[in-house]
C-alpha cells in the first residue's frame, strides 16, 4: 500500500487506527515503505520474502452518522438498488450540509480491498449518475494503488460530492485571520480572493481596506470581510471579470468568509470582540517567515486556544527567506504547538495529498493543527491552501445545527449601521431559530430593562439578499425607520461609561452602595462605586459551590 494511503487512513494498517498524539504529522514520499513498521524488501503482489501475506490495510469502520460514505463498488446496480443508493446520498450530503465524502473500493468494516480499472470507472459512472440524480456534482479527489495480495492493481478512488447551489443554501464557513502585525494578512485574503498575486509592495490588500489611515501604514485596524466562492465542482468562483458579492453567491456552493483581524496590540480589543462576537468556525493564523513567533503572535494563539477555536497556521513570505529560515519557522511553531499548554499535533502540508488529508484529519480531531508554507509574491504553494479550504467540512454536524433550528429566534447583533434609503441596519450571528423576511421580533434590552418590537424588512448574506436565515448563519437585518439610538453593542472603551454588573465567582466580598471598585487584568483597568448590591439566588450559590 502507498505510504500515505497509510498516513492518511490513520497512520496504522488496523482498523481503528489513529495519529499518535505528540508528533509530527507529515505525509512520507511515495518510495518509501508504508505500513507500522512492517517488513522490508515487500513484493508488489503484498506479500513478503517469506510468502506470508502483509496484513491488511483498513480504515475506521463507516460510521452511520457523518458524510462519509464507503463502498466497495457500484456497478450496474438494479433500479431498486440505485434508488436506494440515491435515498443513501441525500442523507449523507445532508449531514454533511450539503457535502459528502465516498469512498470507492472500501468494504463497510473499512478493509481497503481495491478496484480494478474497469470496475472503478463503472462505479465511478454509477455515482455521477446518483449525483444528478439529487442535484450534485463529483469531484475526484485522488486515487491510490492497495497492492494487498493482488496480481492486478487495485485502487481506492475518494470522490467530494457536493449540491449546486440551489436557493442561496450554500456551505458557509468562516475563518477568522489572526497574526502579528506586517505579517501578510490583509495581502494573503486579497490574493485569494481577486486572484492576482502580489507585487512585494502590498498592492493586493488595497481593496480591502476600509480607512484611509489604514492605506497610508499599510496595517488593519478594523474588522472586514472577504468572501472566497467554490463551486460544485470546486472551482474558484471569484477570478471572473467584475465579480459582484451576489453574483459569486449565486455561483457558490461553498462560501469561505474571512474575517481579517487587527494584529497590532493596539488594536487587540477589534481583535477579541472579532473572535469573540462572529462566532468563526475557525482561525487561520499567519506567522512570518522571517521573524517568526513575534509580536502578538503568542497572544493570538493564546486567545484562540482560550476560546477552543480550531486553528491551522500560514507561514508567510517564504519568497524572502532562506530555505533554512523558514525550516527553522516550522520548527519553532512545532515546537509552541507541541507544549503542554497547547497540546497540538503539527501537520507539515507539502502536496497536494497532504492538503486533503490535513483537512479530513482537522476536521476529526481538534488536535491536528496543518502547516502551510507558501508566498503572497510567488505563489509557492497557495493552491494547496486553496484545496484544503475546498475541501475542510462544516465543524458542526448536522444534528446540532437541526437543534439550534428548532429552538427560538435569537439573533446576536454586533454592528450597527443606517444606510440613506433603507433605515437601521445590524449585523450579526443568528445563534438559534430560523429568521425570515417579514418577522416580527423583539430587541433589547434597552437602557430601561425592556424589549421593543419590531419588524425584518430585509436579509442580507455576504452582500447579498437572503430570504431565511438560519441558526449559526450570518447576516445583516435592515429594520427599516427603528431608531438606532435604542441599539448598542455591549462593548466598553477606554474612557467610556457604563453600569455593570459584577458576580464574584470563587468566594463572596462584603460590599456596601458607594463603595469604590478597582480592578485590572494585565493591561486593562477599571474604576467605578457600587451603585446596587443584589442577592445571590440559592441556584448561584449552587453553581458557584456555595
Amino acid at each position: 500500500m502507498d505510504s500515505r494511503v497509510s498516513e492518511l487512513f490513520g497512520g496504522c494498517c488496523r482498523p481503528g487506527g489513529g495519529p499518535a498524539m505528540g508528533g509530527t504529522l507529515k505525509a512520507r514520499g511515495a518510495g518509501s515503505s508504508g505500513g507500522c513498521g512492517g517488513p522490508k524488501g515487500k513484493k508488489k503482489n503484498g506479500r513478503n520474502r517469506g510468502g506470508k501475506a502483509n496484513n491488511p490495510p483498513y480504515l475506521p469502520p463507516e460510521a452511520e452518522d457523518g458524510n462519509i460514505e464507503y463502498k466497495l463498488k457500484l456497478v450496474n446496480p438494479s433500479q431498486y438498488r440505485f434508488e436506494h443508493l440515491v435515498t443513501q446520498m441525500k442523507w449523507r450530503l445532508q449531514e454533511g450540509r450539503g457535502e459528502a465524502v465516498y469512498q470507492i473500493g472500501v468494504e463497510d468494516n473499512g478493509l481497503l480491498v481495491g478496484l480494478a480499472e474497469e470496475e472503478m470507472r463503472a462505479s465511478l459512472k454509477t455515482l455521477h449518475r446518483m449525483a444528478e440524480k439529487v442535484g450534485a456534482d463529483i469531484t475526484v479527489l485522488r486515487e491510490r494503488e492497495v497492492d494487498y495480495d493482488s496480481d492486478t492493481p487495485r485502487k481506492i478512488t475518494e470522490v467530494l460530492v457536493r449540491k449546486v447551489p440551489d436557493n442561496q443554501q450554500f456551505l458557509d464557513l468562516r475563518v477568522a485571520v489572526l497574526g502579528n502585525v506586517d505579517s501578510g494578512k490583509s495581502t494573503l485574503l486579497g490574493v485569494l480572493t481577486q486572484g492576482e498575486l502580489d507585487n512585494g509592495r502590498g498592492r493586493a490588500r488595497l481593496n480591502l481596506f476600509r480607512h484611509l489611515h489604514e492605506i497610508q501604514s499599510g496595517r488593519t485596524s478594523s474588522i472586514s470581510f472577504e468572501i472566497l466562492g467554490f463551486n460544485s465542482k470546486g472551482e474558484v468562483v471569484n477570478y471572473s471579470d467584475s465579480r459582484t458579492a451576489e453574483e459569486i453567491c449565486e455561483s457558490s456552493s461553498k462560501m469561505i468568509t474571512f474575517i481579517d483581524l487587527a494584529g497590532h496590540h493596539k488594536y487587540l480589543h477589534t481583535t477579541i470582540f472579532g473572535l469573540t462576537s462572529y462566532c468563526p468556525d475557525c482561525a487561520l493564523l499567519l506567522v512570518s517567515a522571517n521573524t517568526g513567533i513575534a509580536g502578538t503572535t503568542r497572544e493570538h494563539l493564546g486567545l484562540a486556544l482560550a476560546l477552543k477555536v480550531p486553528f491551522f497556521i500560514v507561514v508567510s513570505k517564504v519568497d524572502l527567506c532562506a530555505k533554512t529560515t523558514v525550516e527553522r519557522t516550522v520548527r519553532q511553531l512545532e515546537r509552541v504547538l507541541k507544549q503542554p499548554g497547547c497540546h497540538k499535533v503539527p501537520m507539515l502540508v507539502t502536496s497536494e495529498d497532504d492538503a486533503v488529508t490535513a483537512a479530513q484529519q482537522f476536521a476529526q480531531s481538534p488536535n491536528v493543527t496543518p502547516i502551510f508554507t507558501l508566498s503572497s509574491v510567488s505563489g509557492e504553494s497557495l493552491d494547496l491552501l486553496k484545496v484544503f479550504l475546498n475541501i475542510l467540512p462544516p465543524l458542526t454536524n448536522s444534528k446540532e445545527q437541526e437543534e439550534l433550528m428548532q429552538q427560538l429566534t435569537e439573533f446576536q447583533v454586533d454592528e450597527i449601521y443606517t444606510v440613506p434609503e433603507v433605515g437601521t441596519v445590524v449585523g450579526g450571528t443568528l445563534s438559534s431559530g430560523i429568521c425570515r423576511e417579514g418577522d416580527q421580533l423583539v430587541v433589547g434590552p434597552t437602557d430601561d430593562g425592556c424589549f421593543l418590537e419590531l419588524r425584518v424588512c430585509s436579509i442580507q448574506r455576504n452582500r447579498s439578499a437572503c430570504r431565511v436565515l438560519r441558526a449559526g448563519q450570518a447576516a445583516t437585518l435592515a429594520l427599516g425607520d427603528f431608531d438606532r439610538a435604542l441599539l448598542r453593542k455591549d462593548k466598553l472603551r477606554t474612557g467610556e461609561k457604563a453600569v455593570v454588573r459584577f458576580r464574584f465567582l470563587k468566594h463572596p466580598e462584603y460590599l456596601k452602595v458607594g463603595a469604590k471598585l478597582l480592578f485590572r487584568e494585565g493591561v486593562t483597568k477599571g474604576i467605578g462605586h457600587v451603585t446596587d448590591v443584589q442577592a445571590i439566588t440559592a441556584e448561584a450559590q449552587a453553581n458557584m459551590g456555595f
